[in-house]
Order: structure tokens, then C-alpha cells, then sequence
């Protein structure tokens, strides 16, 4: 699905220009919606990944480069952040730059389903709420894979519905009011939150996301079931 549904261009460019838009408020908004949750996910991703010792990792959909300054934290790593957004690489570049990270954070802009890296590049790559807008899912996963090391690991953090019957109904009743009244009263982009709403309910969370990491070529694939299952961390090996 498209963010505006009555304007002709691809996905991938409105998913461009709607995030553009959204860009100062979003760091904030993230943190409403998530219930300030999303700090805590992040240093799950931070754990998981220092396990492997990394020393260059790709963080894909980068955004405004929290993960990525998270990630930072390991010691003697490298990383790479790129997203299509300018605007929220701006913001992500001033984050890095009051931290005195630039010499270790270099953010890009770049295309998920076209990395600009030889194959077995990275030791990690990371994918923070990305994933459901990629354009083409499939050939962003294979580019993912291709671009990993043959040891590599991926980590994928991305909205999920609770299995529960009674958690997905509330579910359901909370992302359709709370998330699209918060963007109705906070953003200029209102349309941007209501896509956000319906792509999260639409993407093929929980076990339907693992076969589909294992239909472009990973293997142990295991997931983290986060807030009740609302939001699953998903994990996979080259």
C-alpha cells in the first residue's frame, strides 16, 4: 500500500516525501506512539548485535539515526546508516555531530532495494520500523542478504498484531484511534499517520515474516515478541 492513495507516484517516493514531511516532528511522535518504549527496543538491538562483535554494520531506513547512535556503544564498530529521507538524515547528522560520532556514523542517502555495497560487506545490518515500506520487500530482503558477510547476522525491529484475540481487538481499537489523533493534532502530514496505522496492521507480522526472511535465503530465523506483541524483533542468519 501507498501513504497517499490518490497521487500517482511510486511507493517508494511517496514513502520519500512523506517522511520528509513528517521529519521534526517525528522523533517526538515516535516516542508517543511507542509509550516511550522505543528507547528500551533499541538497546535490545544494541544486545543482540554486540553478540556477534561487529565491526561494520549497515542500518538500513535509518531515519534520524537513533539506532544507529545506539549501536555506536559497541566498542571499535563502524557504522553505516542510509535511508531515502533527506530530511531525516539532516536531523540524524546534527545528532551525530553533538556527539562528537562522525569519525564512526556516516550517514547516506540510499535505497534499500539497491544498497551501493559489494556483496558479504557488513558484519550486521539493522532495520528499525523500515521494512513494511520497503517498495518490494523481496528484493529488499535479497539486497539485505547479499550485502552481509557470510557470518552476518540481520536484526529487524518492526510493528507486529498481537496473536491474543482480546489484545488484538484492543489493539485494533487503540492504533485506529490513538495513533491517527496523535497525528491529526501534532503533524501537518495527518495522511502520514493513518498509513503508518494501516501498514503496521497489514504487514505480515509473527511466524508469515520468518518464511519470508527464509524464502530470501536466512537461515535461523527467530523472533522477540515486544508490548504484548504489538512490536516483534526479528532475527536471521546468512
Amino acid at each position: 500500500m501507498k501513504p497517499y492513495k490518490n497521487i500517482s507516484s511510486s511507493k517508494k517516493v511517496q514513502v520519500r516525501n512523506m517522511f520528509n514531511s513528517i521529519s521534526k516532528e517525528y522523533d517526538f511522535l515516535n516516542k508517543i506512539m511507542t509509550f516511550g518504549n522505543d528507547a528500551v527496543w533499541r538497546k535490545k538491538i544494541y544486545s543482540i548485535a554486540k553478540e556477534s562483535s561487529p565491526e561494520i554494520i549497515l542500518d538500513i531506513a535509518t531515519g534520524t539515526a537513533d539506532i544507529a547512535l545506539e549501536l555506536s556503544n559497541i566498542k571499535n564498530v563502524k557504522i553505516i546508516g542510509i535511508d531515502i529521507s533527506e530530511k531525516m538524515l539532516k536531523i540524524g547528522d546534527n545528532k551525530i555531530l553533538k556527539r562528537n560520532l562522525s569519525s564512526r556514523i556516516q550517514l547516506q542517502k540510499g535505497d534499500a532495494e539497491n544498497i551501493d555495497y559489494p556483496e558479504n560487506y557488513f558484519d550486521i545490518v539493522t532495520i528499525g520500523f523500515g521494512v513494511r515500506n520497503f517498495e518490494n520487500l523481496t528484493i529488499g530482503l535479497k539486497e539485505t542478504y547479499r550485502v552481509l558477510k557470510k557470518t552476518g547476522k540481520l536484526i529487524i525491529l518492526e510493528t507486529s498484531v498481537p496473536n491474543n484475540t482480546i489484545l488484538k481487538l484492543f489493539y485494533k481499537i487503540l492504533s485506529r484511534t490513538f495513533i491517527p489523533t496523535i497525528g491529526y493534532l501534532l503533524s501537518k502530514d495527518r495522511t502520514a499517520y493513518g498509513y503508518l496505522q494501516e501498514s503496521a496492521e497489514k504487514f505480515p507480522c509473527g511466524k508469515k515474516f520468518l518464511s519470508i526472511l527464509e524464502q530470501a535465503g536466512f537461515k535461523n530465523t527467530r523472533l522477540q515478541v515486544l508490548m504484548l506483541g504489538a512490536t516483534s524483533i526479528y532475527i536471521a542468519e546468512k
